[in-house]
This record gives C-alpha cells, sequence and structure tokens, in this order.
C-alpha cells in the first residue's frame, strides 16, 4: 500500500508532504483546492502520463516520491527482482518532470524506463475516476470481471490448455502442408540428383587412373616406337649392344686368366650384360603391350568429361562427390520417412477439437450462469448508489473462431434511465455512473490485484442516504484494500479511517496548497463545514458528531 507520497512544483503544489494508512483514506475541501492535483501527483508515481503544464508556474522542474509498503507482496518484489531492482519491504519511486522534456524515473533509487515504471503503476494502483481509462471502458477487461466472478478460473485454464493442444496440431497441419510443397520439390530435385550420380557409378581414385589411362593412348605410338627401337639396338640387331658387350666379356675373361686383377672388371661387365639383356626383354614385352586404340582413347576422354561435368555441378572431386551421393540418399530416406502422414494429424487434430469444444461448452455455461447472477448483484448495488432505475446486463457475442479465453466476446451493457435500451459501457455512462459501478464491482468482487484503489468522482450527482450508502460500501472495500478517495459530502466523509482536509491559500503573493489530517474535533468540524458552509454552528457540529456515531455503530 502507499504509505507516503511527496509531491514538488506540480500545478499549485509547491511542496507537500503526505502519509497514508490502511483503510479509507479520504481527501476533502473546497473545489479547487487541489484535491485532484493529489491523485495526478499518485498518477505520475504509478507511471501514468505526463505533461509540462503540470509544472508549476515559474518552475523548472516538478518531483513527485512515493514509498510504498510492499513486504506482504511477494509478486511485486519477485518483479522487481526480475527486473533488477532491490526488492526490499519498501518500494521508493521517484518521477521528474522538466520543462525540456528530460523526465526522469528512479525505482529505488536505480534508474528506470517510463515502461518499466508504468508496469509497477499496474501492480500497485488502481485509478477509478472520470478522466481515467477504467477497466469498464475496456470490454476486453470484462471477460475478466465475469470470469472472476464465476470463480471458473480451472475450467478457464483446462480450456486454455485443451486450445493450445489444438492451436498446436493446427500450426502443424499447416506446415505439414507446406513442408509437403517444400519436400516435393526437394524430392524431385534429389531423385534427379542420385540418378545421375547413381548412374556415374563412381569409384575413388577413378580420375586419376582415367588421366593415366588418357597420356598412354594419346602418345601410344610414340611410346612403342620408343620402346621397340632401343629393345631393337639392344638386342634384335645385327650390330646389337647386348652381341658387342658379351664379345667384350670374353675378351676381359680371356685377359683375366693372365692377370687375375682383371677379373672383377669381367664379373662388372658380365652383371652389366644381364642388367641390360633384362632391360632388353622388358621393352620387348613394353612394346608388344602397347598400340594405338582410338575407341578406349574416346571412352576415356567421355569419362572423363562425365566426371567434370559432375565435380562442376556438385562437389570438386570424385571422392566428395561419393560422400554427397551418401548423404543425399540419408535426406532422401529422411524426407520420406520423417513426418506422420496427413491422416494421423488430421485424426489427432479432431480429437483435440472435440476436446477444446467439451471444455469450451462448461466455461460458456459456467460464464452464462454467472452472467444472470452478475448482473441481478450488479444491479441490487447500483440502485442503492443513486441509480434506482439503472439497469446492467451481460452480453454475448459468439467468435467465428476460438480464442485462448473461450468460444464468446463478453461486454457490459448499460441503460442508466428507464425505457432505454442497455448499450455498451463506454458509450452510455458518464464519469460518475463508471466509478459507481466499479464501487458496485468492489462490493461483489472486493479483492482486486492492486493494493491501493483511487475513487474520484464517485458520489456525483448524489446526497442523503445514497451518499451514506456510497460511504459504507467505500468503507466495505477497504476493509481489505487501501482506499482513496474525494468526496464533496459529508456522509461520505464520516466514514474515513483517515481524513485529509485540502486547502488552498495564498502566500507571497502566490497560491499554494496546504494539506492537514484531521484529528477527531478537526474532522466534526470539516464534516461541519461540508454540512452548513463557513459559517459553522453548533447545530452543524452536533450533526457532523451523530454522522460519525453512526458510521461507528454499523
Amino acid at each position: 500500500m502507499l504509505t507516503f507520497l511527496s509531491i514538488r512544483n506540480v500545478a499549485i503544489i509547491e511542496q507537500l508532504h503526505l502519509s497514508f494508512g490502511p483503510g479509507l483514506n479520504l481527501l476533502t475541501g473546497e473545489t479547487g483546492a487541489g484535491k485532484s492535483i493529489i491523485i495526478d501527483a499518485l498518477t505520475l508515481a504509478s507511471g501514468g502520463r505526463a505533461s509540462a503544464d503540470l509544472i508549476r508556474t515559474g518552475e523548472e522542474e516538478a518531483v513527485v516520491e512515493a514509498v510504498f509498503d510492499i513486504a506482504c507482496l511477494s509478486g511485486v518484489r519477485a518483479h522487481l527482482a526480475e527486473a533488477g531492482f532491490d526488492d526490499n519491504d519498501e518500494l521508493i519511486v521517484k518521477r521528474c518532470l522538466t520543462r525540456s522534456g528530460r523526465n526522469r524515473v528512479f525505482v529505488n533509487g536505480s534508474l528506470a524506463t517510463l515502461a518499466q515504471l508504468s508496469e509497477l503503476g499496474r501492480r500497485l494502483v488502481t485509478i477509478h475516476g472520470q478522466h481515467e481509462s477504467q477497466a469498464l471502458l475496456r470490454p476486453e477487461q470484462h471477460l475478466q470481471l465475469l470470469d472472476s466472478y464465476a470463480a471458473c478460473d480451472k475450467i478457464r485454464q483446462e480450456f486454455s490448455a485443451a486450445y493450445g493442444a489444438w492451436h498446436k496440431l493446427s500450426d502443424q497441419l499447416v506446415h505439414f502442408d507446406e513442408q509437403q510443397r517444400d519436400a516435393a520439390h526437394r524430392l524431385d530435385l534429389l531423385r534427379y540428383q542420385l540418378d545421375e550420380l547413381t548412374a556415374a557409378n563412381l569409384r575413388p581414385g577413378e580420375e586419376e587412373e582415367l588421366l593415366e589411362q588418357r597420356q598412354l593412348l594419346v602418345h601410344a605410338e610414340r611410346l612403342a616406337s620408343a620402346s621397340g627401337g632401343v629393345f631393337e639396338g639392344l638386342y634384335d640387331s645385327d650390330e646389337a649392344l647386348l652381341g658387342e658387350l658379351r664379345r667384350m666379356v670374353s675378351v676381359i675373361r680371356e685377359a683375366a686368366v693372365i692377370d687375375p686383377k682383371l677379373t672383377a672388371v669381367a664379373e662388372t661387365l658380365d652383371g652389366a650384360y644381364l642388367q641390360l639383356e633384362d632391360a632388353a626383354l622388358q621393352l620387348r614385352d613394353y612394346a608388344a603391350r602397347i598400340e594405338a586404340d582410338p575407341l578406349a582413347l574416346q571412352q576415356a576422354d567421355d569419362r572423363l568429361d562425365l566426371i567434370g561435368r559432375l565435380k562442376k555441378k556438385y562437389a570438386p572431386s570424385v571422392e566428395e562427390l561419393i560422400s554427397l551421393q551418401e548423404r543425399l540418399n540419408d535426406e532422401l530416406a529422411e524426407l520420406e520417412g520423417r513426418c506422420r502422414s496427413r491422416e494421423e494429424l488430421e485424426q489427432a487434430l479432431a480429437a483435440a477439437r472435440e476436446a477444446m469444444e467439451a471444455r469450451g461448452r462448461d466455461l460458456t455455461a459456467a460464464r452464462r450462469t454467472a452472467a444472470d447472477k452478475l448482473a441481478k448483484a450488479l444491479s441490487v448495488e447500483v440502485h442503492q448508489l443513486a441509480m434506482p432505475h439503472a439497469v446492467v446486463q451481460v452480453a454475448f457475442e459468439p467468435l467465428p473462431e476460438p480464442r485462448s479465453s473461450g468460444f464468446e466476446r463478453v461486454e457490459f451493457l448499460f441503460s442508466p434511465n428507464p425505457g432505454e435500451t442497455p448499450r455498451p459501457l463506454a458509450r452510455v455512462a458518464s464519469g460518475g455512473e463508471l466509478s459507481r459501478l466499479m464501487l458496485a464491482f468492489k462490493q461483489i468482487l472486493p479483492e482486486g490485484e492492486a493494493p491501493s484503489l483511487v475513487f474520484d468522482e464517485v458520489d456525483t450527482g448524489v446526497g442523503g442516504a445514497v451518499a451514506g450508502m456510497i460511504g459504507r460500501k467505500l468503507k466495505n472495500v477497504a476493509a481489505g484494500q487501501q482506499v482513496f478517495c474525494i468526496t464533496h459530502l459529508p456522509q461520505v466523509a464520516a466514514w474515513a479511517t483517515r481524513h485529509l482536509k485540502v486547502e488552498k491559500q495564498v502566500q507571497d503573493g502566490r497560491t499554494v496548497t496546504k494539506v492537514t489530517e484531521l484529528d477527531k474535533a478537526g474532522v466534526i468540524d470539516e464534516l461541519a463545514r461540508m454540512l452548513a458552509g463557513e459559517t459553522i454552528s453548533e447545530a452543524a457540529r452536533q450533526h457532523a458528531a451523530e454522522l460519525i456515531a453512526q458510521t461507528a455503530s454499523i
């Protein structure tokens, strides 16, 4: 709850330091004294929209600081910690507005963004007033209010889970069809590529073998001529080198008989003869194998051309082409067996739709039953709040497609006067009527998300017993939440837990606002002023004391 509010240079407020407590905090005072400015300051501290027009005339900066007790607000503390702020028992917010537009926000002493402050403010303060965007003005919030009254959280969660399962399968079916279209194109490409690579029947090292074979075929005649000619010169002509070498070996061996020192030379020449003879025989065999083969050369060229084309299209080597073929085979198998059949998906989707519709029917039934009770309960409440002929209805509009919230849209309809057709709240309810409607809601649904509630102009256009009823209902709400209310009616002010009087004074030629927390005597005097005007009679004081006594007895 809000425990402290400091305001400096906001409109006619030069400087104020206000303390608040639990229960019903009432602000009273003459029109124009600055009561609404205090609410404006609280709006700024909770992340509301700001304008440089709020800065006090002659000043360059306006500052609002607020202190909230969040010791029991675990959700707020967790949110602070998640956002990187200190999560102590107290939350200190500071907002600075400048005429230059360089505005600043601080949360627990750390710089923050306005969006972060707005999110915090939503968790801490709810303001109901003529100039605020209330939940009742937002039809999207009406369904949440109805569900809160119906206490159908469990059914709604079950429906939301069923909707999520159905929606997920719907997306899967759409993606399945998209994938099938994409897969069909991919499968055609894969099969074409695999057919081409499979038909090539490539082998590791094949390209090197073909290049070597082609080299031999291109130079077959030259190789045959070279090897045959050398064989003939070594072995197969009248002047063959081997014949001459054999004769020379014989001569040296005969000489070695005379001089044994030549024996080694003879053996060397004999070894050379044997090596040359072996080389000559190899050349003979080589020349016999080598022959020009234009057909084999063409086949080698064709095969190398095929490999070249495949390398240019798919991969830079035969080995990588073979690896690619294996990968394409794997991908083809994966595409052909990756997804469930469409029939299986359709069956699962139909079952999920049936489960969702069953939960949706339960949710709709719970809402319609609660809507009738809610409309009657609201009618009773608003009749007690100076709207004796008002009619409240809950309208259902089926949605063309389900949402996570259900199968219908809900909107509250309102007619303040007899004979008028109920119409959407946002179009027909005045600010005061909206505030009283929200007060009626708070009687039926007293626990709200924000721990602090502000009611502005809730008593507009009423008086007497109705005003007393409004005060009583405000006090009822304040039993569970901190409530702030601006009022001009003593019958409302008599219910205050804490009464703050707002006054406007002139000091040194400037208008300033002063706020005083009233004691028991001060409360009686203020209520007497509200009853009788500036001239307070003893009878007015007695009437004020009676009003207070009546609230104490209830």
